[in-house]
């Protein structure tokens, strides 16, 4: 029997390789930005076409590579930044496994140009699949320009797989952010499909943030910083009163590097205790600097894990950091007993002699008992002054106080009257059907086997969802025209995210239109939804989808019914009339599936007589 064990041809064992490394197009633009940082640029540009499917070019001005390292560059397990085993516990670089140009190369066809300082000549490479087609002399810029174009032209199957081109510019935009918020220093340029996306001049982290995210984050800000023998923290969290719903904005680097590390992140939202909404997440943006020889950064090849040596130290330093933080700026409840004494600075002080006493004038004979009737009378405060009222008190004053009294006794019978009539039409009205809210958060129906409590607010979001997923499939929503249109400005990810669901959320009646970069103007909302302000609406729709979208894993029009009627809702705590609890309940049954909140929960509980009893006999 032959053997049948042989070696792998490298370009099949790099295009197995590639499916770790690369496994979308914003992988590859993850690679090759940092291996620019690594190159010591401080201006890269990065240009994409069709989400980085049909294009992802990266230019910096970097030190260059020769015509030799150009060529090693792309074999598997090259790198220039480690030489020996123990060279892995000093890491500094983004890079150090060798993999990366590598599997690129394997899966997609590469354009590079490289030229050094001291070279006059640079050096062009053409490598399609693995193989090297072509490598000659070239004129070039200082640096590395490098092309990586038709990702996956040659694995069909992982090409098929990849997401619509919102989507993928999404996790590039991704990427993008976490590498220029760990390096404000380098000018960083982003354009797809020939628009300025992103224009991020060499700044500090503050003004990268705020660049990234938008000019509203400037007064969100609050700075952390604290130096100890562990670990050198600093960075910024947002205010809790600007919390949102997803994770999205939640940034850990380890030596410049982002990494996703949920038991530091523990260690945040433990800081921000009590402080919080429900089911809220504070924007952080914080770097550690640690020893490379205390942790481990070879657990993925991916790199966003890491083991540390005494992570739960870390995990202290971080929470009092934070916590501290929070209390030192006023961000936290304070009492300030030095707030009265402030008040005396208010007041200034005259010397004694300045100093006069009030004059206050009095009629020493006057009697407020006296039976003595005078239409003349004079007002006893006034009689100093010499001055006297000019109009006289009538005679007839108390025929005119009965004729007042009996009048507004008149006026109180009649509304007593029509009060009483209003609840006789009340009980009248809900005779066939007894309803009372309780703690405005229930209603309570009584029924002929005993009576049924109804969540209100996911009762709504049941009569919502089913409206809007009916709406989403006949392109059948109504629209309410604003008097004032208003233009909202979203974040880029959040603006690209929007573009993808603009057919949708036409079709549920939202009169939307793009204007300017990240900025839409929006016309109309649904008719459904009223004194809800656009960018509130807007913003919470999109930070919905965004969460249902990470835990439930729901199609796109389940979604975003499912996340503008929780929106939409009438929320607990609010007083609902007679006739708006027996419009809740018609519709709630004429639903499909009435008894089903959309958290998956019932949201009606029956509680019959012969269960009401037991209790009693008890």
């Amino acid at each position: 029997m032959p053997d049948i064990i042989q070696l792998l041809p490298d370009a099949v064992a790099n295009q197995i390789a590639a499916g770790e490394v690369v496994q979308r197009p914003a992988s590859a633009v993850k690679e090759l930005i940092e291996n620019a940082i690594d190159a010591g640029a401080d201006k890269i540009q990065l240009i994409l076409k069709d989400a980085g499917k049909s294009l992802i070019q990266v230019i910096d001005n970097g030190c260059g590579m020769s015509l030799t390292d150009a060529r090693m560059s792309f074999e598997r397990h090259a790198t220039s930044k480690i030489r020996k085993a123990d060279d892995l516990f000093a890491i500094r670089t983004m890079g150090f496994r060798g993999e990366a140009l590598a599997s690129i190369a394997a899966i997609a066809q590469v354009e590079l140009k490289t030229r050094r300082h001291e070279d006059e000549l640079g050096t062009c490479l053409f490598i399609e699949g693995s193989e090297v087609l072509k490598q000659e002399p070239c004129s070039t810029n200082t640096g590395t320009s490098i092309a990586v174009k038709n990702l996956f032209y040659n694995v069909p199957a992982r090409r098929n797989f990849l997401k619509s081109n919102p989507v993928e510019m999404r996790h590039i935009i991704d990427e993008f952010q976490r590498v220029a918020l760990a390096n404000p220093q380098v000018f960083l340029t982003l354009h797809h499909d020939g628009q300025e996306v992103y224009h991020l001049p060499a700044s500090g982290l503050k003004q990268r943030v705020v660049h990234l995210l938008g000019n509203n984050y400037n007064q969100r800000l609050v700075p952390v910083e604290e130096d100890t023998t562990i670990i050198k923290l600093h960075g910024f969290v947002g205010k809790p009163e600007f919390a949102r719903k997803t994770r999205g904005e939640q940034f850990f680097f380890v030596n410049n590097r982002f990494i996703r590390d949920a038991y530091l992140n523990h260690a945040v939202l433990t800081a921000f205790e009590e402080l919080l909404p429900d089911e809220s997440f504070p924007l952080y943006v914080l770097f550690i600097d640690i020893d490379p020889a205390k942790i481990d950064i070879n657990v993925h090849p991916t790199k966003t894990e890491i083991k540390y040596q005494d992570e739960k130290a870390i995990y202290a330093i971080i929470r009092s950091a934070v916590k501290r933080s929070l209390g030192k700026y006023n961000i936290t409840p304070t009492l300030d007993f030095d707030q009265e004494n402030s008040i005396g600075h208010l007041i200034t002080e005259k010397p004694l002699n300045e100093i006069t006493p009030p004059t206050i004038a009095f009629n020493p004979d006057f009697n407020p008992f006296a039976s003595e009737k005078r239409a003349d009378r004079e007002i006893p405060f006034l009689r100093s002054t010499g001055e006297h009222r000019s109009n006289p008190i009538p005679q007839n004053w108390d025929t005119l106080y009965q004729i007042s009294k009996r009048e507004t006794v008149v006026q109180h019978e009649m509304h007593e009257e029509k009060s009483i009539s209003v609840d006789e039409q009340d009980i009248n009205k809900s005779s066939e059907r007894q309803l009372f809210q309780i703690h405005n958060r229930f209603i309570l129906s009584q029924i002929k086997s005993g009576f049924m409590l109804i969540h209100q607010q996911w009762a709504h979001e049941r009569v919502l969802y089913e409206r809007f997923l009916l709406q989403l499939e006949n392109h059948s929503g109504l629209t309410q025209q604003s008097l004032f249109p208003q233009s909202v400005t979203l974040n880029t990810a959040d603006f690209e995210l929007l573009k993808e669901l603009l057919p949708d959320i036409r079709a549920l009646g939202f009169d939307i239109r793009e204007f300017g970069k990240n900025t839409v103007v929006v016309e109309g909302i649904p008719a459904d939804l009223n004194n809800v302000g656009e960018h509130e609406l807007l913003e919470h729709l999109l930070e919905g989808f965004k969460n249902n979208q990470a835990i439930l894993k729901l199609n796109k029009r389940d979604n975003l019914a499912r996340s503008l009627a929780r929106n939409a809702a009438t929320k607990t705590g609010a007083k609902l009339s007679l006739d708006e609890m027996n419009l809740l309940i018609d519709q709630l049954f004429a639903c499909q599936m009435p008894n089903l909140a959309l958290n998956g929960k019932p949201v009606i509980s029956t509680f019959t007589m012969n269960e009401l009893l037991e209790r009693f006999e008890k």
